[in-house]
């Protein structure tokens, strides 16, 4: 999808979409369009150790599709 403009990002919990996107204009100076979220919940995980079986859960996170403006990019690999 980024050859369309969008792109994906692990993002705090409590920041709003509006924060996402001046965070991202300023990271990245480009122009964000449209700032779409997601909120995953923690997944219950079961280990089995040797002495007894462990239980818990995954971290729950928050994930945000930005999508940039035509002939904008985000070069994620440039810096390397």
């Amino acid at each position: 999808m980024n050859e369309q403009g969008v792109y994906g990002f692990i993002v705090e919990k409590k920041a709003s979409k509006p924060e996402i996107k001046r965070a991202v204009e300023k990271m990245y100076d480009v122009k964000v369009v449209d700032v779409r979220t997601m909120r995953y919940a923690g997944k219950p995980k079961t280990r089995y150790t040797k002495t007894k079986i462990v239980s818990g859960f995954s971290n729950a996170f928050k994930k945000a599709i930005v999508q940039v403006a035509e002939g904008d990019i985000i070069d994620f690999y440039g810096e390397i």
